[in-house]
């Protein structure tokens, strides 16, 4: 006989602003449990010393949460120049502290500018990065360093928000991957000075942004402040909202699976075919896209799931989260 599932069914997508010194799993299960939900994940974790968005995924959303992984992220981070210490931020040890030549803003632009487009990172030893089966972090603490291989990471834009001389704030959008602890050691040795991480803040993943400051760019040709705002929650907020009205508040904060899934083609069906997908069967679509994978919608807007184009021709679906 099969065990039933404890607490409420709940689909969708919460975007949580994750507190200083929680780790992402903490995070989730406070949420987990304010909500009784029977299924929940987060969608790749965020630093315990960094604040910000953290997508958790109920339910049947748990499915796209492999696709936000691998989604862009946006941060507005702070680094000191002048300081080198054992975890590139403020909470390791201090290996060494350096003179900080005199720059200004236009020089301090200068400085950053290499950094923008492909660039090769080398992960940190305190890092979540797993090398033969350990987490780089426990190699750390024990005092090991082991090899890295680069990875080819992509800073679409670095903008330099404010700059005092020694603490400097950017406006980061990268590829997956990218360890901005690093981009910050990186840009205090091209300088020749170090510069640690004092703080960080992601404000986007994939299709959500929390705020888009209007800021000059020298990457004039993507102009900023267009992007779609988002809103986050707090622990706090959502603990007095769940106490005013439980199904008030989650009607209120949870947003639909496909708000993650923006960026992709959509293909609407008509009710006959929306019958055959729902059901696991591929169906013949005018003006399907051919490559790639897609959104499909049923009749009256209702999202049935993501589908891919066989070599027949047929749309096939790959993943479904209509109910039949």
């Amino acid at each position: 006989m099969s065990r039933r599932r404890k607490g409420r069914e709940l689909n969708g997508i919460l975007l949580l602003d994750k507190p200083l010194g929680l780790s992402s799993n903490q995070a989730l299960q406070r949420v987990k449990y304010l909500f009784n939900a029977a299924k929940a994940g987060h969608t790749g974790s965020l630093d315990p010393e960094a604040t910000g968005m953290l997508p958790l995924c109920f339910g049947h959303a748990t499915r796209v949460s492999g696709l936000l992984l691998d989604a862009d992220k946006t941060y507005r981070v702070t680094g000191r120049l002048g300081i080198r210490t054992e975890t590139g931020d403020m909470e390791g040890a201090i290996v060494e502290q350096l003179p900080v030549p005199a720059l200004t803003f236009e020089q301090m632009q200068a400085s950053i500018a290499p950094f923008r487009g492909q660039v090769l990172q080398i992960p940190p030893m305190y890092s979540a990065l797993k090398v033969a089966g350990k987490r780089l972090y426990e190699l750390a603490r024990a005092g090991e360093t082991v090899e890295r291989q680069p990875r080819a990471i992509h800073f679409y834009r670095i903008d330099l928000l404010n700059f005092d001389g020694a603490f400097f704030e950017l406006r980061v959008h990268s590829s997956k991957g990218a360890y901005i602890r690093t981009l910050i050691e990186d840009i205090g040795a091209a300088i020749g000075c170090g510069a640690v991480v004092t703080q960080l803040r992601r404000i986007g993943v994939g299709p959500w942004l929390v705020e888009s400051p209007q800021v000059e760019s020298p990457m004039r040709d993507v102009p900023l402040g267009n992007e779609p705002q988002s809103r986050l929650w707090t622990l706090e907020e959502l603990t007095e909202l769940i106490k005013a009205d439980e199904e008030s508040a989650i009607n209120r904060v949870i947003l639909p699976t496909d708000s993650a899934l923006a960026s992709y083609p959509v293909v609407t069906l008509d009710a006959d075919s929306a019958f055959h997908i729902r059901h696991g069967h591929p169906v013949f679509v005018a003006n399907a896209p051919q490559t790639g994978w897609f959104c499909i919608y049923g009749p009256d807007d209702l999202f049935l799931g993501m589908g891919e184009v066989l070599d027949d021709g047929r749309v096939a679906p790959r993943r479904l989260f209509a109910a039949l």
